[in-house]
């Protein structure tokens, strides 16, 4: 491994109190300074982390969700500074009547980013939020670039490739898997890694809220669709695991010399993914193969 982009990377996969960003902000701070101990410079917790996420009705998410500049936030990132270290941090954002579900990215010197979720489930917070409408981005951190995604936007790997071809070495998922999306956990992660060669942190949360329990399970894994740091349980924890981002820039991969070379980036086939940008295009009936003579 090089040195120069060696990343320390932690997911915080902790419990959340529907509707008291006041409690939870103490915990993810606590959790926060014990993942620094641990050498992490980016620390990433789940979806809704501040605020909840399984909200019964859109005027309970509202009393709940908070705005970018609240005390919540700006505690977490006064914690970030006196760490010096990155954060990724869920909540339910409130623009003055508008709800997101959005994660920010926190640093030593202030917020450096956030992403409003772009795909909406049928579920919790997300049945009374707006969509993302921003393009997806990349950002560097000094060395390391992350893009970040959040929880339903992972099933669709439009979404990670898009990042990959910004240039992200690492995109992280903040998640709020339930029961039920345990192929999600075994199948995506890993495929995302592998499709795009990057590292993928997926953090999701556990507990009971809303009549759903939470999987755990989060895990962050290398370019080759390996885990480098895994759960395999429901209870709390900090996975944390060391990446280099001159890995995930490495597209080219020999393996036989001369024999067995491929790139995923520059293989692609663009010309021909045309129906992936159509947004009228429904299923069409496949053409019938006709056996010769």
């Amino acid at each position: 491994m090089s040195t120069v982009n060696l990343w320390t990377v932690a997911c915080v996969q902790m419990d959340v109190q529907l509707g008291q960003p006041e409690k939870n902000t103490p915990t993810i701070i606590d959790q926060l300074e014990q993942a620094a101990r641990k050498g992490a410079r980016l620390i990433v917790f789940p979806e809704c982390a501040i605020t909840g996420y399984s909200f019964a009705s859109r005027q309970q998410a509202l009393a709940a969700a908070t705005p970018l500049d609240s005390p919540h936030i700006q505690a977490i990132q006064k914690a970030c500074a006196r760490l010096n270290v990155f954060a990724v941090v869920g909540t339910a954002e409130k623009d003055g009547e508008t709800l997101y579900n959005t994660a920010v990215l926190l640093g030593p010197s202030g917020m450096v980013d956030r992403y409003r979720k772009t795909h909406l489930p049928w579920m919790g917070l997300d049945r009374f939020t707006t969509a993302g409408t921003e393009p997806y981005r990349v950002v560097d951190l000094g060395g390391l670039r992350v893009g970040m995604l959040i929880c339903y936007d992972g099933s669709f790997p439009e979404t990670c490739r898009a990042l990959t071809l910004l240039g992200a070495d690492l995109v992280v998922l903040p998640t709020n898997w339930p029961e039920g999306a345990i192929c999600v956990v075994n199948l995506l992660i890993a495929a995302r890694s592998l499709e795009n060669h990057i590292f993928h942190a997926v953090c999701n949360r556990v507990g009971e809220e809303g009549g759903f329990h939470f999987l755990g399970r989060s895990r962050i894994a290398n370019p080759g669709g390996e885990y480098i740091a895994i759960s395999e349980d429901d209870q709390p924890c900090i996975l944390v695991a060391s990446i280099d981002a001159a890995q995930a820039r490495n597209k080219h991969l020999v393996r036989v010399p001369g024999q067995h070379e491929i790139s995923r980036l520059a293989d692609r086939r663009p010309d021909l993914y045309g129906p992936i940008t159509n947004p009228g295009l429904v299923p069409a009936k496949p053409q019938t193969w006709i056996p010769p003579g």
